[in-house]
């Protein structure tokens, strides 16, 4: 096997506009003291970051940079096109954008990541930890390594994926992106920490002026419950505004459900959204309804529209009450009669506390700290003498 190519190209720029007058986050943590070797491991299908969807590979490009700011020495393995200020180690010859989670392509890549990690060991220029943002391959491989394994759990827990935790979990270093997602571990699975995904404050507008719809975001299908958000929207008497995509095997539901409701004035549907459009969309809105009936591990779309100043109406599900304070940065209801009262009270809640309580919480640098004492456990613990 041919050993993979080295390259350090700067991120793309971002097309973020401000508007309005801006809250400035917390002041960034201090550098620590120690400076680790990192192997960061994004996913093979898409760039990091990435050009359109790929949640994922957006998390390890911001925290790859934070780490790099904060002077660790980063290598990022990432599919090619990537771009990053760390070392850039493009593993594949070419990215698998159509063949998400196909277990060949996951396997290759980070098999050619362990040989390149061991290889660099072998020359005295190991690596102190890899951190894994790639599925399940590396988890269930990590005890064939040297190196201790770090994994972020980036999706739910259901019956599949807890069944190989309880199995192979025990083999890395696990990191849920919520305390509810940690609960929801199976019985015995050891979790080393929470760090939820960042976002870049910088990207997102802050906009205290709102306009007059209320925004939904999302995949629409049942779980996310679009057509819950059409009701609370049609009862509070308020134009609404629907953006994400139509997947495979999601189109029944929004014929039945959606559609017959669109009438490109009270309920509008404008497909999936990203760069401006998707920043102006969330900026201007009234409030995010967010009428999940799923324990959805995270929810970045909160975070994206509590950035940018707008409010969020959430039912308590998942990790929604991590996110949501009620009374100062949205609303927790239980239904859609409770959302649509919910609106009413928007004029009390101030635009620069949502922003605030985003930068407070999830800025990049913020969660790059939380990483950090997770890594310097495991290091310290690594070094000890038996």
């Amino acid at each position: 096997m041919g050993t993979i190519g080295t390259s350090r190209v700067p991120p793309r720029p971002e097309g973020g506009v401000e508007v309005g007058t801006a809250v400035q986050p917390p002041p960034k943590p201090d550098p620590p003291a120690r400076k680790l070797k990192i192997a960061m491991l994004a996913p093979p299908w898409v760039p990091t970051p990435p050009t359109g969807y790929g949640g994922i590979e957006l998390v390890v490009s911001f925290l790859s940079e934070a780490l790099v700011r904060r002077r660790h020495d980063v290598t990022l393995f990432a599919a090619p096109e990537s771009r990053s200020s760390a070392i850039l180690r493009e593993v594949l010859p070419q990215g698998h954008p159509d063949e998400m989670e196909r277990s060949l392509h996951e396997a290759d890549h980070v098999g050619r990541v362990f040989d390149e990690v061991d290889r660099a060991a072998a020359e005295g220029r190991g690596f102190d930890l890899i951190h894994d943002h790639c599925g399940y391959t590396a988890v269930a491989m990590a005890n064939r390594i040297d190196v201790p394994v770090v994994h972020t759990l980036h999706g739910p827990f259901t019956g599949d994926t807890a069944a190989f935790y309880s199995q192979h979990g025990g083999k890395a270093h696990l990191v849920a992106i919520s305390d509810t997602q940690r609960a929801a571990a199976p019985a015995g699975t050891r979790i080393a920490g929470v760090v939820p995904n960042p976002i870049d404050l910088d990207e997102w507008p802050y906009q205290p002026d709102k306009g007059d719809y209320l925004l939904w975001v999302g995949r629409l299908n049942d779980a996310k419950g679009p057509h819950r958000a059409i009701a609370a929207a049609r009862a509070a008497g308020t134009p609404l505004v629907l953006a994400g995509p139509v997947q495979p095997g999601e189109q029944e539901y929004f014929d039945r459900e959606v559609a017959p409701h669109l009438d490109d004035d009270r309920v509008r549907y404008v497909g999936e959204v990203g760069g401006d459009r998707k920043r102006r969309l969330f900026a201007e809105a009234r409030a995010l309804l967010m009428p999940i009936r799923w324990d959805e591990p995270f929810g970045m779309v909160m975070v994206e529209a509590l950035a940018c100043g707008t409010p969020v109406i959430a039912f308590p599900r998942g990790a929604a009450p991590e996110i949501v304070r009620p009374g100062e940065n949205g609303c927790l209801v239980e239904d859609e009669d409770e959302m649509a009262e919910a609106v009413a009270t928007l004029g009390k809640i101030d635009p620069a506390a949502c922003r605030s309580s985003v930068a407070e919480r999830f800025g990049v640098d913020r969660v790059a700290a939380g990483y950090e004492e997770i890594y310097g456990a495991i290091v310290d613990r690594r070094d000890r003498p038996a």
